[in-house]
């Protein structure tokens, strides 16, 4: 099978984090989200090509990953000149699939077992396959209502809560016949969830919800980005081997921690790591490869990229520290995003 990620989107939302990088590439545990998305992919040994769909900054995704060999999966790029919208995007990557396909919002990150979703696919006989996740408000999504065989009979865009029963959203992976692509419009600006989805539903053609999503999150804002690195250091999602049920902490051998330091689980501490005398680490922080924390700082619940420096005495809580960034001596980032030369308020 072929694989297509969506990897188009700027990520207002999330800047600062996105000024100079595409959404896809943010770091999760150190790696871009979008490797690690093809690297979960990978384990399932059915995938012999991925197309990347690009527009934002594509060189930045291309100079990552190249034709693919070093991540062990042949990688084509196809790339927008201006925004075609989620269903311009998979016309646009038309001539890549001559048969099943899937394709990925590539700013997710889930636990969806694809096998278990092709497999269902199949069973259904469907034209599309949409995986859906549950939500306690879905007022401010577009729901999807489903009959007792799991097929879709609705999609309601941002209902009011006596306008549904339904509390199933989009989760961003699908499962698409090649002739799908033959209800999609060239040459335009589409957005599938709102043109596509509804006129294959008048159709008549059938389109099924898979619903076995323990963990989703849309990694939209700065205070996603935390709370993702917090679930992984919590346990709720294994990524890469790292398993945070069995232990509170992962500490690389390459680190350098001082004997007057205190870690506080969870935690992780990435690649030549310093950490100074006195200093406090966590809980719920993640350091990052090359990163250096000074005599008495303290650094919690905050995800600190490679090549940091937090100064000696400086409180870190709840932030983002992006790389090459410098925390002054003694100062205090509470709710923040820090970019080499600034400071950021996280919106909440």
């Amino acid at each position: 099978m072929k694989a297509l990620f969506l990897a188009g989107g700027i990520g207002t939302r999330l800047r600062p984090i996105t000024e100079d990088l595409p959404k896809p590439m943010v770091p999760i545990m150190g790696k871009p989200l979008l490797e690690r998305n093809i690297e979960n992919l990978k384990k399932y040994n059915i995938i012999n090509e991925i197309v990347l769909s690009t527009c934002y900054k594509p060189h930045k995704i291309e100079n990552h990953f190249g034709d693919g060999k070093k991540f062990g999966v042949k990688i084509s790029y196809i790339s927008e000149d201006i925004p075609l919208g989620t269903g311009g995007a998979i016309k646009n990557a038309e001539c890549f699939f001559d048969d099943t396909f899937l394709v990925f919002n590539a700013d997710i990150i889930s636990d969806i077992d694809i096998l278990d979703m092709i497999r269902f696919h199949h069973e259904k006989k469907a034209l599309a396959t949409i995986a859906v996740t549950q939500v306690d408000d879905p007022s401010a999504y577009g729901v999807i209502e489903h009959d007792k065989n799991g097929y879709i009979t609705a999609f309601k865009e941002k209902p009011k809560p006596h306008e549904t029963k339904s509390n199933l959203i989009n989760a961003g992976v699908y499962i698409f016949e090649r002739e799908l692509l033959n209800e999609i419009s060239s040459s335009k600006v589409v957005s599938i969830e709102r043109e596509t989805y509804p006129q294959l539903l008048e159709k008549g053609l059938k389109m099924a919800t898979y619903h076995k999503c323990s963990y989703w999150l849309d990694l939209g804002t700065p205070d996603k980005y935390i709370k993702v690195h917090k679930d992984i250091l919590k346990g709720k999602l294994e990524i890469d081997g790292l398993n945070f049920n069995e232990s509170i902490q992962f500490i690389s051998k390459t680190a350098k921690i001082h004997e007057t330091a205190r870690l506080y689980g969870p935690v992780y501490i990435g690649e030549n790591v310093e950490i100074g005398a006195f200093s406090i680490i966590g809980p719920s922080t993640v350091l990052c490869d090359d990163s250096y924390v000074g005599t008495g700082a303290k650094v919690v619940g905050s995800v600190v990229w490679d090549r940091v420096s937090v100064g000696s005495g400086a409180l870190v809580a709840d932030s983002v520290l992006m790389s090459n960034c410098t925390v002054d001596r003694n100062s205090e980032e509470y709710n923040a995003v820090l970019t080499e030369n600034f400071s950021h308020p996280i919106a909440v």
